[in-house]
Protein backbone atom coordinates (compact mmCIF):
# COMPACT_ATOMS: atom_id res chain seq x y z
CA UNK A 1 0.00 0.00 0.00
CA UNK A 2 1.19 3.58 -0.55
CA UNK A 3 0.24 6.62 1.26
CA UNK A 4 -0.23 9.53 -0.46
CA UNK A 5 0.49 13.44 0.60
CA UNK A 6 -3.50 13.98 2.17
CA UNK A 7 -2.66 10.65 4.05
CA UNK A 8 -5.09 8.53 2.26
CA UNK A 9 -4.15 4.61 1.43
CA UNK A 10 -3.64 3.88 -2.51
CA UNK A 11 -3.49 0.02 -3.56
CA UNK A 12 -0.23 -0.53 -6.17
CA UNK A 13 -2.74 -0.92 -8.90
CA UNK A 14 -4.11 2.19 -8.46
CA UNK A 15 -1.20 4.16 -8.84
CA UNK A 16 -0.13 6.18 -12.12
CA UNK A 17 2.06 4.33 -13.48
CA UNK A 18 5.42 6.20 -14.22
CA UNK A 19 5.86 7.47 -17.25
CA UNK A 20 8.93 6.48 -19.49
CA UNK A 21 10.71 8.55 -21.71
CA UNK A 22 9.96 7.13 -25.73
CA UNK A 23 12.61 5.90 -27.92
CA UNK A 24 14.38 8.73 -29.56
CA UNK A 25 13.23 8.92 -32.77
CA UNK A 26 14.63 11.31 -36.05
CA UNK A 27 10.57 12.48 -36.08
CA UNK A 28 11.41 13.76 -32.64
CA UNK A 29 14.19 15.19 -33.17
CA UNK A 30 12.75 17.22 -36.03
CA UNK A 31 9.64 18.10 -34.31
CA UNK A 32 11.85 19.88 -31.34
CA UNK A 33 13.82 21.75 -33.65
CA UNK A 34 10.71 23.09 -35.67
CA UNK A 35 9.26 24.13 -32.53
CA UNK A 36 12.19 25.56 -31.60
CA UNK A 37 12.96 27.85 -34.49
CA UNK A 38 9.81 28.85 -34.62
CA UNK A 39 9.48 29.52 -30.90
CA UNK A 40 13.12 31.17 -31.03
CA UNK A 41 14.67 31.40 -34.12
CA UNK A 42 16.92 29.82 -36.23
CA UNK A 43 19.71 30.67 -34.62
CA UNK A 44 18.68 29.04 -31.54
CA UNK A 45 18.73 25.41 -32.61
CA UNK A 46 21.34 23.50 -31.73
CA UNK A 47 21.93 19.75 -31.10
CA UNK A 48 22.94 20.09 -27.47
CA UNK A 49 19.40 22.66 -26.92
CA UNK A 50 17.45 19.82 -29.19
CA UNK A 51 18.94 17.34 -26.96
CA UNK A 52 17.53 19.48 -23.69
CA UNK A 53 14.47 20.02 -24.90
CA UNK A 54 13.80 15.97 -25.52
CA UNK A 55 15.11 15.43 -22.02
CA UNK A 56 18.23 13.20 -23.53
CA UNK A 57 21.92 13.81 -24.08
CA UNK A 58 23.25 15.76 -27.13
CA UNK A 59 25.46 12.55 -27.83
CA UNK A 60 22.33 10.48 -28.14
CA UNK A 61 21.04 12.86 -30.89
CA UNK A 62 23.77 11.96 -33.46
CA UNK A 63 23.09 8.26 -33.72
CA UNK A 64 20.29 9.88 -35.48
CA UNK A 65 21.38 13.36 -36.84
CA UNK A 66 25.01 13.42 -37.80
CA UNK A 67 25.69 17.30 -37.84
CA UNK A 68 23.47 20.59 -37.59
CA UNK A 69 23.04 20.96 -41.19
CA UNK A 70 21.52 17.47 -41.58
CA UNK A 71 18.71 18.92 -39.32
CA UNK A 72 18.53 21.67 -40.80
CA UNK A 73 17.57 19.79 -44.46
CA UNK A 74 15.44 17.56 -42.19
CA UNK A 75 13.27 20.33 -40.55
CA UNK A 76 13.02 22.54 -43.97
CA UNK A 77 11.62 19.40 -45.83
CA UNK A 78 9.29 18.30 -42.91
CA UNK A 79 7.64 21.97 -43.39
CA UNK A 80 7.40 22.11 -47.28
CA UNK A 81 4.83 19.76 -46.57
CA UNK A 82 2.35 22.42 -45.04
CA UNK A 83 2.78 24.04 -48.62
CA UNK A 84 0.88 21.24 -50.16
CA UNK A 85 -2.00 21.76 -52.17
CA UNK A 86 -5.19 19.99 -53.08
CA UNK A 87 -5.71 18.39 -56.39
CA UNK A 88 -6.82 18.50 -58.68
CA UNK A 89 -7.42 22.15 -59.64
CA UNK A 90 -10.07 24.16 -62.20
CA UNK A 91 -7.38 25.82 -64.17
CA UNK A 92 -4.10 26.61 -64.11
CA UNK A 93 -4.72 30.39 -62.60
CA UNK A 94 -6.33 28.62 -59.57
CA UNK A 95 -3.47 26.47 -59.74
CA UNK A 96 -0.84 28.61 -59.75
CA UNK A 97 -2.64 30.83 -56.90
CA UNK A 98 -3.16 28.20 -54.64
CA UNK A 99 0.39 26.95 -54.78
CA UNK A 100 1.50 31.47 -54.08
CA UNK A 101 -1.13 30.97 -51.07
CA UNK A 102 -0.20 27.80 -49.51
CA UNK A 103 3.71 28.61 -49.68
CA UNK A 104 3.31 32.21 -48.67
CA UNK A 105 1.42 30.70 -45.79
CA UNK A 106 3.92 27.82 -44.76
CA UNK A 107 6.47 30.46 -44.55
CA UNK A 108 4.81 32.55 -42.58
CA UNK A 109 4.55 30.11 -40.21
CA UNK A 110 7.87 29.02 -40.58
CA UNK A 111 10.36 32.50 -41.55
CA UNK A 112 13.43 30.56 -40.32
CA UNK A 113 12.72 28.73 -43.78
CA UNK A 114 14.08 31.78 -45.54
CA UNK A 115 17.33 31.92 -44.26
CA UNK A 116 17.87 28.29 -45.31
CA UNK A 117 16.29 28.84 -48.21
CA UNK A 118 19.28 30.92 -49.51
CA UNK A 119 21.76 29.14 -48.03
CA UNK A 120 21.70 26.23 -50.50
CA UNK A 121 19.53 23.62 -52.18
CA UNK A 122 17.03 22.01 -49.62
CA UNK A 123 14.90 19.47 -52.32
CA UNK A 124 14.17 16.44 -50.21
CA UNK A 125 10.81 14.22 -50.69
CA UNK A 126 8.14 17.21 -49.75
CA UNK A 127 10.62 19.34 -51.87
CA UNK A 128 9.89 17.20 -55.02
CA UNK A 129 6.53 17.14 -54.71
CA UNK A 130 6.03 20.82 -54.13
CA UNK A 131 7.64 20.80 -57.25
CA UNK A 132 6.04 18.11 -59.20
CA UNK A 133 2.69 19.95 -58.15
CA UNK A 134 4.09 23.77 -59.26
CA UNK A 135 4.28 22.06 -62.62
CA UNK A 136 1.21 20.22 -62.18
CA UNK A 137 -1.20 22.81 -61.78
CA UNK A 138 0.25 24.20 -65.53
CA UNK A 139 -0.55 20.67 -67.16
CA UNK A 140 -2.79 21.88 -69.50
CA UNK A 141 -0.77 25.19 -70.44
CA UNK A 142 0.47 25.42 -74.27
CA UNK A 143 4.16 25.61 -73.35
CA UNK A 144 7.28 23.32 -72.98
CA UNK A 145 8.37 22.21 -69.39
CA UNK A 146 10.93 24.76 -69.19
CA UNK A 147 8.49 27.23 -69.67
CA UNK A 148 6.35 26.22 -67.22
CA UNK A 149 9.16 26.09 -65.00
CA UNK A 150 9.84 29.72 -65.99
CA UNK A 151 6.39 30.70 -65.14
CA UNK A 152 6.62 28.65 -61.62
CA UNK A 153 9.94 30.30 -60.85
CA UNK A 154 8.45 33.98 -61.79
CA UNK A 155 5.93 32.97 -59.06
CA UNK A 156 8.15 31.74 -56.59
CA UNK A 157 10.02 34.46 -56.76
CA UNK A 158 7.28 36.67 -56.11
CA UNK A 159 5.92 34.81 -53.07
CA UNK A 160 9.13 34.91 -51.40
CA UNK A 161 10.15 38.68 -52.14
CA UNK A 162 6.98 39.26 -50.46
CA UNK A 163 7.86 36.72 -47.69
CA UNK A 164 10.94 38.85 -46.61
CA UNK A 165 8.93 42.28 -46.85
CA UNK A 166 6.69 40.75 -44.54
CA UNK A 167 9.63 39.79 -41.85
CA UNK A 168 11.36 43.04 -42.50
CA UNK A 169 7.70 44.83 -41.34
CA UNK A 170 8.03 43.01 -38.52
CA UNK A 171 4.16 40.64 -39.25
CA UNK A 172 6.68 37.61 -39.24
CA UNK A 173 10.02 36.14 -38.10
CA UNK A 174 11.48 36.08 -34.24
CA UNK A 175 13.47 39.15 -32.82
CA UNK A 176 12.04 41.23 -36.24
CA UNK A 177 11.23 44.60 -35.45
CA UNK A 178 7.95 45.54 -35.95
CA UNK A 179 6.70 48.58 -38.46
CA UNK A 180 6.12 50.93 -35.27
CA UNK A 181 9.57 50.07 -33.70
CA UNK A 182 11.30 51.00 -36.97
CA UNK A 183 9.59 53.86 -37.90
CA UNK A 184 10.51 55.01 -34.10
CA UNK A 185 13.95 54.45 -35.27
CA UNK A 186 14.31 55.82 -38.50
CA UNK A 187 11.26 57.74 -39.61
CA UNK A 188 12.54 61.24 -37.66
CA UNK A 189 16.00 60.95 -39.84
CA UNK A 190 14.15 59.95 -43.11
CA UNK A 191 11.52 62.45 -42.65
CA UNK A 192 14.62 64.91 -42.30
CA UNK A 193 16.25 63.88 -45.43
CA UNK A 194 13.28 64.23 -47.55
CA UNK A 195 12.02 67.49 -46.21
CA UNK A 196 15.65 68.55 -47.55
CA UNK A 197 14.48 68.65 -51.35
CA UNK A 198 16.34 65.82 -52.16
CA UNK A 199 14.11 63.52 -52.73
CA UNK A 200 10.68 65.13 -54.48
CA UNK A 201 9.14 61.66 -55.24
CA UNK A 202 9.81 60.14 -52.26
CA UNK A 203 8.49 63.14 -50.14
CA UNK A 204 4.75 63.26 -50.78
CA UNK A 205 4.74 59.66 -50.08
CA UNK A 206 6.28 59.79 -47.19
CA UNK A 207 4.23 62.97 -45.36
CA UNK A 208 1.34 61.31 -46.40
CA UNK A 209 2.02 57.85 -44.52
CA UNK A 210 3.03 54.88 -46.72
CA UNK A 211 0.15 52.48 -47.35
CA UNK A 212 -0.47 48.99 -45.90
CA UNK A 213 -2.53 46.96 -46.75
CA UNK A 214 -3.50 43.40 -46.30
CA UNK A 215 -4.63 42.57 -49.96
CA UNK A 216 -1.11 43.73 -51.19
CA UNK A 217 0.10 39.95 -51.73
CA UNK A 218 -3.30 39.15 -54.30
CA UNK A 219 -2.88 42.18 -56.07
CA UNK A 220 0.36 41.83 -56.97
CA UNK A 221 -0.29 38.83 -57.44
CA UNK A 222 -3.23 39.24 -59.92
CA UNK A 223 -0.73 41.55 -61.74
CA UNK A 224 1.98 39.26 -62.09
CA UNK A 225 -0.47 35.94 -63.38
CA UNK A 226 -2.78 38.78 -66.09
CA UNK A 227 1.08 39.87 -67.30
CA UNK A 228 1.68 36.41 -67.46
CA UNK A 229 -1.57 35.59 -69.47
CA UNK A 230 -1.26 38.33 -71.64
CA UNK A 231 2.82 37.66 -72.33
CA UNK A 232 2.26 34.11 -72.95
CA UNK A 233 -1.58 34.25 -74.75
CA UNK A 234 -3.00 32.33 -71.88
CA UNK A 235 -6.56 32.21 -70.88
Amino acid sequence: METTDEGARVPVWARETPRRRPALTREAIVDAAIALADAEGLAAVSIRKVAAELGARAMSLYSHIERKEDLFDLMYDQVVAESHIEEPQPGWREGVLAVARATRATMLRHPWMIDLASQRPRVGPNGLRHGEQSLAVLAGVPLDVAGKWRVMTAVDDYVLGHVIRDALEGRSGHGRMTREERDEVFLPYVMDMVRGGGYPNLAPLLERGVPVADDNFERGLKWLLDGLAADLSLP
